[in-house]
Parts: structure tokens; C-alpha cells; sequence
């Protein structure tokens, strides 16, 4: 969104009138003269042409006594004053970028995504999804920080079953690891630590079950892939690393979104067997032309996993592009006003 901001200035002179002179570079706005000569210019940042208009203030008297000149420190005055960079509402462009995503009736999705070179990011959505497989990621940051807290190393077994449930999305890796964590209530205080509010650990072994948001879901690859995080760099680099090395039938979900195969993400999916319809979620970095984004796509549902995974694909892609050709941030406007005397 963009706003205009019209300044004038205007300072009363001495009786002797000057000519004024006028020059439009660009869109400057000569907003006022005096008497004396003394022109403020004001130079917007935006682009179209800009109105030029001066007034001079009459003498009181055609025989007043000729002004002194103007002090040297009055000539060639400049200000700058920063002018704030117009508000881009992300979500709403998120939001609208979604349209374009089909839905099937019934089914139900939200997204968020993050640009880590800008740190701006856009969300979509509120509710709660079961978390299928890709609370295995947040399974493993508890077991890091747990690990970490014990000033300890993580051990063969503990590495074995985290590669296969990473990797390979093993689910009797992630429940042996589940049951080491103290399972919902060791993942619930982990998470307090990593910034999850609305994820709570499903009941007992069912750790598929935990719900979460794509909120969520996004504050947890920012501990993961970002700098600012309770995990140590060893243990954001043994995350990442498994993330990047999928099994290849897993290649589906964020990763459409990357350019080539620079991708690190993990996938869930899940049939209730109350309804027969589909939890697909998927959760990743990806990299589009040299720009790493971070994004969650969480669905609910889907009346088949093709359809889903096709909905998280569409979606992935489709947060990505809010963002992308965006480049280096909007550098802030500025407006100048400068003083110069005749």
C-alpha cells in the first residue's frame, strides 16, 4: 500500500520582492517563496509527475526598508527526513495466491512460509491438523535439547533410530524415540522452549495424533534451519542433514516448490480410520533461484493421498511466490527538503 504526503511551507518575508525561479527535476514540488527569494523544494520518491506551485507573500508596504541579507548559515540548508517503506500485508497476498489453489470439497489447508534471507513471512490459516509424520521432526528436536540439556551426545541407537525415522519415515524408529522423550508431555515442554503454543502431543503412543498448526509447524523449521535457536549448531546441522537425504519415494510435497534438488523436508501422511480420508502434511526448506524459504502446508480430508499430495504441492508453490523476485528489501523513501537562497 502506498500513501502520499503533501508538505508546504511557508515563511513570511520583508517588503522587498525578488523574482522566483522554477525548476521541475523529476517530481519536485517548489511548495512556497519569499520575498526574500528563499525557495523550498521537497523531492518525492514515487514516480509521475508532481504539481509545481509557489506563492509570494505581498510587502505590507511598498516603502519598507530593504531586508539584511540572509545569514550565511540560512544558504544551501538540507534535511532529510526518512519516510517509512509502505506496509506489505504478506498474508493477504498468501491468502490471495491460495485462490488460485484447488480444494476439494470436505478437504481443508493451511500454509506459511518464510523468507530467510528477509525474515518476513506469511501465514494462512489457523486450525488444527494432526501432524501425521512430521511430528518425527519435532520428535527429534526434543531428543536433541533433551540431549543437550544432559550435556550429552546422542548414542549409536539413539542415531539409528533417528535416521530411520527421518529418512525413512519409520514408525517403529519414532516410537521407540517417542517413549525416550517421556512422549507427550517430554515433546509439550520441549516445545514451550521452541516456540510451538499450539502443539500438543497426542495421547499416550499416539504421537501421529499431535496437533498442530502451520504456525507452529513454521516456528519449528526456524529452529531447525535458523541462527536464533535453542538447538546448538551440531544438533540444527544433524536435523538438517537427515532432512536433506529423503527416501526418493517420499520426493513429493515442498520440495516441488525448490528449483533442482536443493530441498531438506519431511512428509506425513495419514488415512483415518474413522472417515477413510487423507492427513497429508509435508514441512521443508527449498531453495528458489539462490533464495532459501521455509514452508508448511498442512491438509486435511483429501479423499485420496494423490489428491493431497498434489494440494500440498499446489500450495507449496504457490507461498513461495509471494515472495519470490523480491529480491533485497525496499530500501525506505526518503524526503528532502532543501533551502536555497537567492
Amino acid at each position: 500500500m502506498e500513501s502520499s504526503r503533501a508538505a508546504r511551507s511557508l515563511r513570511s518575508g520583508p517588503s522587498r520582492r525578488r523574482p522566483l525561479m522554477y525548476t521541475a527535476l523529476a517530481s519536485v514540488a517548489v511548495l512556497g517563496g519569499t520575498a526574500a527569494g528563499t525557495v523550498f523544494v521537497q523531492a518525492q520518491a514515487h514516480s509521475g509527475a508532481g504539481a509545481v506551485s509557489s506563492a509570494a507573500t505581498p510587502s505590507a508596504s511598498s516603502s519598507a526598508a530593504a531586508p539584511a541579507p540572509a545569514p550565511d548559515s540560512a544558504k544551501g540548508e538540507t534535511s532529510v527526513e526518512p519516510v517509512a517503506e509502505p506496509t506489505v500485508e504478506h498474508d493477504e497476498l498468501l491468502a490471495d495466491a491460495l485462490k488460485a489453489v484447488s480444494v476439494e470439497d470436505g478437504a481443508d489447508m493451511s500454509a506459511a512460509v518464510l523468507d530467510l534471507d528477509s525474515g518476513e513471512s506469511a501465514t494462512h490459516g489457523d486450525d488444527a491438523f494432526d501432524t501425521a509424520s512430521i511430528v518425527k521432526v519435532d520428535i527429534l528436536a526434543t531428543l536433541l535439547l533433551q540431549a543437550q540439556d544432559a550435556d550429552r551426545h546422542l548414542t549409536a541407537q539413539e542415531k539409528s533410530y533417528a535416521t530411520a525415522m527421518i529418512e525413512n519415515s519409520d514408525n517403529t524408529a519414532a516410537s521407540a524415540l517417542w517413549r525416550l522423550i517421556g512422549k507427550a508431555d517430554g515433546l509439550d515442554a520441549a516445545n514451550e522452549r521452541l516456540g510451538l503454543p499450539d502443539t500438543a502431543g497426542g495421547d499416550d503412543m499416539l504421537w501421529g495424533l499431535t496437533q498442530t498448526t502451520a504456525a507452529d509447524q513454521l516456528a519449528l523449521l526456524q529452529q531447525v534451519f535458523g541462527d536464533d535457536s535453542e538447538l546448538s549448531e551440531a544438533s540444527r546441522a544433524y536435523v538438517q542433514g537427515l532432512m536433506g537425504q529423503i527416501a526418493v519415494d517420499q520426493h513429493w510435497g515442498v520440495s516441488a516448490a525448490a528449483d533442482g534438488s536443493r530441498w531438506a523436508l519431511k512428509n506425513g501422511w495419514l488415512a483415518r480410520s474413522t472417515t477413510g480420508l487423507w492427513d497429508i502434511n509435508s514441512i521443508g526448506r527449498v531453495t528458489v533461484e539462490g533464495r532459501d524459504y521455509l514452508v508448511a502446508v498442512l491438509s486435511k480430508g483429501n479423499s485420496t493421498q494423490a489428491k493431497g499430495i498434489s494440494l500440498t504441492e499446489a500450495a507449496a508453490k504457490a507461498a513461495v511466490s509471494v515472495f519470490e523476485g523480491n529480491g533485497a528489501s525496499t530500501p525506505a523513501l526518503a524526503s528532502v527538503s532543501t533551502a536555497v537562497s537567492k
